[in-house]
């Protein structure tokens, strides 16, 4: 690419030098190409996300590969947050909750209760072998980000982050709002 630019900077300083901006075309034509054979031979044999449902991953982490890590579920309603940490076909490893942690009443919906919830699950899950997990997140409650961010904080190393929420097509009619 530097090459390039010093082509072009040649020809930007003499325009008269037809030959010049048809040689600098021709090669950035040829960089064009080149850059997106590699682009797609590089993104056909490693990929950075995480595989489409029914699709295997090239990506391993811990000699496992991405469907067989573990599964942090993470429900985040607006009075508590439970973590639960699974292995890959969903049987339970390790379960806490803000009020499992100590926090009473309104303290339960707070983002440091669910911080803590999440710290507490991720030592536990360390301490039975887990190191890498995926998340998967459900709710909109004030602890989605504060629970993720105590997996991490707790030692475990996040792999990928699903939001899971559930939306309704047009369900149950909402509460009314409150007037205050």
């Amino acid at each position: 690419v530097s090459l390039l630019g010093l082509i072009l900077w040649s020809v930007i300083r003499n325009p008269s030098q037809q030959a010049s901006l048809v040689f600098a075309e021709v090669m950035l034509d040829f960089m064009v190409k080149y850059l997106s054979l590699l682009l797609l031979i590089f993104c056909s044999l490693f990929s950075l996300f995480p595989p489409f449902p029914g699709e295997e991953s090239s990506l391993i982490w811990d000699n496992k590969k991405f469907e067989e890590l573990p599964i942090a579920h993470i429900k985040a309603t607006y009075n508590n947050t439970h973590v639960q940490v699974t292995d890959c076909l969903g049987q339970y490893m390790v379960r806490t909750s803000c009020g499992s942690e100590g926090f009473k009443n309104v303290k339960k919906s707070t983002p440091v209760a669910a911080q803590t919830a999440g710290i507490s699950a991720a030592v536990k899950a360390r301490a039975k072998g887990v190191t890498y997990v995926r998340v998967l997140v459900k709710g909109l409650g004030p602890g989605r980000l504060s629970a993720i961010k105590g997996l991490t904080m707790g030692g475990l190393e996040v792999v990928s982050i699903t939001d899971n929420t559930p939306v309704p097509h047009n369900g149950c009619r909402p509460r009314k709002a409150r007037r205050m």
